[in-house]
């Protein structure tokens, strides 16, 4: 369970979803919810903050990730050409 200091370090917001009549069911007020929060953003920004991770671990996972989309797009080359 996330501390509420933890939350407040993020600068995120309390959604709210209020039914447009009385006749809107609870699956529709969920899924509307549910779809505001994916489109906040707020799930993402927690999630990485989840843990802690060193700058130097940082870099590391960039370059190894420039690393891997150059050998994929070699890749991909090389099967256009039929040279696999």
């Amino acid at each position: 369970m996330l501390a509420k200091s933890h939350l407040l370090r993020y600068n995120t917001r309390m959604i709210q979803v209020t039914r447009k009549d009385s006749k809107e069911s609870l699956e529709n007020m969920l899924r509307r919810f549910s779809r505001k929060v994916q489109q906040s953003g707020n799930v993402i920004i927690v999630k990485q903050g989840q843990y802690f991770e060193k700058p130097i671990s940082k870099r590391d996972r960039r370059d190894k990730a420039i690393i891997r989309r150059e050998r994929k797009s070699i890749k991909l080359k090389k099967i256009k050409l039929g040279q696999r």
